[in-house]
């Protein structure tokens, strides 16, 4: 799912635990990231949201979350950042990493 500055309130206001992608179309790390995060979402649905925002078109969120570095995938619980990642990760990294954030 992609979010923009106008309606990232409302997409991220859930009780489950939100991954927000912070990213560009430019950033080569970003795109060997995107299918990790697609597999992840197909994984996990129901237990996370996945959302997307390009740090380019949206730089409001990029500037809140404190992105100096993309990809940067923040974690949301209660629509507050509890972790962070900065950097690819590969696909284990990461669902060991959703999955303790899901058993806190």
């Amino acid at each position: 799912m992609d979010a923009t500055d106008a309606d990232f309130a409302a997409v991220t206001d859930t009780n489950s635990l939100v991954l927000v992608d912070l990213w560009a179309p430019w950033c080569g790390p970003c795109r060997m990231v995107a299918p990790v995060l697609e597999s992840l979402a197909r994984r996990y649905a129901g237990a996370i949201k996945v959302v997307k925002v390009n740090v380019d078109d949206n730089p409001q969120i990029a500037l809140a979350y404190d992105a100096r570095s993309i990809p940067t995938l923040v974690f949301l619980r209660n629509g507050q950042a509890v972790d962070r990642v900065v950097g690819a990760q590969p696909e284990p990294a990461l669902a060991t990493k959703i999955d303790s954030l899901l058993s806190a």
